[in-house]
């Protein structure tokens, strides 16, 4: 059966009554993206087509999230390369809503608010860009759920598919969904890497071919982390950040080892002290034109 398009809440609540008589299943699966597809977003919902019945991807380019006009003008609309990638993977649906659609009325006057999670590392750099993220998400996963009930007449399985790569993102989503009693189960998926190791994003292609290579200085440092922790070693984050520093075309933002919960800093960053536990090594940097994140979990 080929991927079918829709456009309203409406007609993907009627699609999902449908598809779930209609296989007879028992489980929905969300895949929440912004378009601009790639192997990173095919791991998601080739997971998702794995563990579900049916399966909706969602493609919207949230304007909440954006500080700049003009970075939300430039963000790549692939609409057609998108609807065939996930066709591939086996998604049933797409949800491509407009935005009077998602906000009818124009922006939202109350919003989810990201609290003191949402306010450092990304948070900090990108004041607002957490409450417009979790907006959407919030509304998303209200869209996701799965229109009728299982083939045997009790609820459906929902469960909504996230990339580790956002990690601090993927925290926020898990506590608002713990906070705000959603009923939805939130997987994450591991972050995807092309062959030199830099994790894959829909913005990876606005650098050059210069960039790019300076952009694996950080994906190295992180694994120089992974390798220490590994080791029950000190973690040397100075050694690290100086790998990534020494890389001109690379303007580190932040680099820190942290709770994978809370994102607060770990002591286990200090150079004396061997790796004991589970940490969170996270990272951010502009490289020409694009900012970049990354992140790598660590456990002894």
């Amino acid at each position: 059966m080929a991927i079918k398009l829709v456009t309203t809440a409406a007609e993907l609540r009627a699609e999902s009554v449908r598809l779930l008589a209609e296989k007879r299943g028992s489980s929905q699966g969300l895949v929440p993206t912004m378009g601009a597809l790639h192997t990173g977003h095919a791991a998601l919902a080739r997971t998702a087509v794995e563990q579900n019945d049916v399966v909706v991807a969602s493609i919207f380019v949230n304007p909440l999230q954006f500080g700049e006009a003009a970075d939300l003008e430039r963000y790549p609309r692939t609409l057609d390369a998108d609807m065939a990638l996930l066709d591939a993977e086996g998604v049933d649906l797409v949800f491509a809503p407009s935005v009077d659609e998602v906000y009818p009325g124009g922006e939202p006057l109350v919003r989810v608010t990201s609290g003191p999670l949402g306010e450092k590392w990304e948070g900090a750099s990108r004041p607002g860009h957490f409450d417009g993220a979790l907006t959407v998400v919030a509304k998303l996963l209200h869209y996701g759920l799965p229109g009728g009930p299982a083939a045997d007449g009790g609820a459906a399985a929902y469960r909504a598919y996230f990339g580790q790569k956002d990690a601090q993102q993927l925290a926020l989503v898990k506590r608002m969904v713990a906070d705000l009693s959603f009923p939805v189960d939130i997987v994450a998926v591991p972050t995807v890497r092309n062959a030199e190791g830099l994790a894959l994003s829909s913005r990876n292609r606005f650098l050059s071919e210069e960039e790019r290579e300076a952009a694996l200085a950080l994906s190295r440092a992180l694994r120089l982390l992974e390798s220490h922790a590994l080791a029950n070693e000190p973690l040397e984050l100075d050694t690290a950040v100086a790998l990534v520093e020494s890389q001109p075309l690379v303007k580190l933002d932040y680099f820190d080892v942290v709770d994978p919960r809370t994102l607060e800093p770990l002591a286990e960053n200090c150079k004396e002290t061997p790796f004991r536990g589970e940490g969170l090594a996270i990272i951010a940097a502009q490289v020409g034109p694009v900012r970049l994140i990354d992140n790598v979990p660590l456990s002894s």
